[in-house]
């Protein structure tokens, strides 16, 4: 490829157009009439955007809108002296504050955001969930999309309680209630994983709670086992003084409230006092002189009482 070939292909810079560069007074108007009186600041620049087509920028002042432009594009036609307006736009600079990004709120919610009302929405191939038992494949009674909960909406003082099927006792759909597997979706393996990872980061065996502990909640008296085979993994605290009570914790987990960890024995206490209320003892004040404890000499005179 030769050198002419490779310059023909080259995008040309247009010249700015004289006339128009010098339109100012001409886009500041036009910027000051599309904007609030006042917000229109100094004169940043001109850009050639192509033959005969200028964009000049004006700082703008307007609160909110820091380092964001009035762009205002002129044009002339050719051989024309006459320059004319083109559009008035407010753009951001490259210091300008922006928004940010939009996120869909499904990627946008955390754990704790929901509050009493919110309805969150499951996707159909939610990949926590997989298919479960059902006895038919047309939705439940009380299903949005139901044709007995479109009737329900009809009718201005139904009562949803009552539309609800029962279903008959002996049945497939009774047993599988009863036993806890009338569910159209359940977790899969993925959702398992899932929600043990979570629940594993929060009380599990890498928590600075477990590694201080002295024993771990497998061998504790307090631990509440549950079914299904996270129960292989998970129990419940129903220690009201641990930093976990009410919660699903790892069977590794553990803190300083383990049942066996250290037992109070039982604090001493002394002897009731006995007290004899039946006789009284006789004690002497003075010595007896028949003991031969003390002298005859040095006993005390005989009380003669007063004259």
């Amino acid at each position: 490829m030769s050198a002419a070939t490779t310059r023909s292909r080259t995008p040309r810079t247009p010249a700015p157009d004289r006339l128009c560069v010098e339109a100012v007074e001409l886009a500041r108007a036009a910027a000051e009439e599309a904007a609030f009186p006042g917000v229109v600041g100094e004169h940043v620049s001109a850009v050639a955007e192509g033959d005969r087509v200028v964009t000049h920028f004006f700082e703008a002042k307007e609160p909110g809108y820091r380092g964001w432009r009035w762009a205002v594009t002129v044009t002339r036609a050719s051989r024309a002296k006459n320059v004319t307006l083109d559009e008035t736009v407010l753009l951001p600079g490259e210091d300008a504050l922006l928004a940010p990004e939009w996120v869909p709120w499904s990627e946008r919610l955390r754990p704790g955001d929901m509050g009493p009302g919110d309805l969150l929405p499951t996707d159909a191939d939610d990949l926590r969930l997989e298919p479960g038992w059902s006895d038919e494949d047309a939705p439940p009674p009380n299903s949005v999309v139901s044709e007995e909960m479109a009737e329900l909406v009809e009718a201005e003082d139904a009562d949803v309680t009552d539309r609800v099927v029962v279903p008959a006792r002996g049945s497939i759909t009774s047993v599988a209630e009863e036993l806890g597997m009338r569910r159209r979706r359940v977790l899969s393996r993925y959702g398992l994983h899932s929600a043990a990872d979570r629940w594993d980061d929060t009380f599990g065996a890498k928590t600075p709670m477990a590694q201080a502990a002295p024993a771990s909640c497998v061998s504790c008296g307090f631990l509440v086992k549950i079914g299904g085979s996270l129960g292989q993994a998970f129990g419940i605290c129903a220690n009201e003084f641990g930093p976990a009570d009410g919660r699903l914790v790892s069977l590794s987990y553990g803190c300083g409230g383990h049942s066996e960890a250290a037992v109070m024995p039982k604090p001493l206490r002394p002897a009731p006092p006995v007290l004899d209320s039946v006789a009284a003892d006789e004690f002497p004040l003075r010595p007896s002189p028949d003991t031969g404890s003390v002298p005859v000499s040095d006993l005390p005179a005989a009380d003669l009482g007063h004259s």
